[in-house]
């Protein structure tokens, strides 16, 4: 991997802390998931776009290398890049996982949402 900009450092205004938090579950999901796609190593991106049914959504996807606006969060050995853009939608957001016989998938807690949809994947 590629020296990166830690989202821990305060550098030029940029957040310190963890801009996002995943739970064990959620880890685990997603290095399953990497493992399973032959990504393992790779970023994971978190950020959101325009769209869904309440304005705004989340974004996940593996990514082999980052980019030079991206902050890292480091979760163990999973490496979290999220676009500096992004920062002020994710600032605090809680990431887990979820697999009962009601529901499977992951979960957003997000304090700087206003409002969500039902799937809980759409956020204003």
């Amino acid at each position: 991997m590629e020296p990166t900009q830690n989202a821990n450092d305060v550098v030029s205004g940029k957040p310190s802390g963890p801009v996002i938090s995943l739970t064990e579950p959620a880890v685990a999901k997603i290095k399953s998931m990497m493992e399973k796609e032959g990504k393992s190593g790779y970023y994971l991106r978190i950020g959101v776009a325009t769209g869904g049914c309440a304005g705004l959504s989340y974004e996940m996807s593996f990514q082999k290398r980052i980019y030079d606006n991206d902050l890292v969060n480091s979760q163990g050995d999973l490496q979290v890049a999220i676009n500096e853009d992004c920062v002020p939608f994710l600032k605090g957001v809680q990431i887990d996982y979820v697999d009962t016989l009601k529901e499977s998938g992951f979960k957003y807690r997000n304090p700087n949402a206003k409002s969500s949809c039902g799937c809980g994947t759409s956020f204003s």
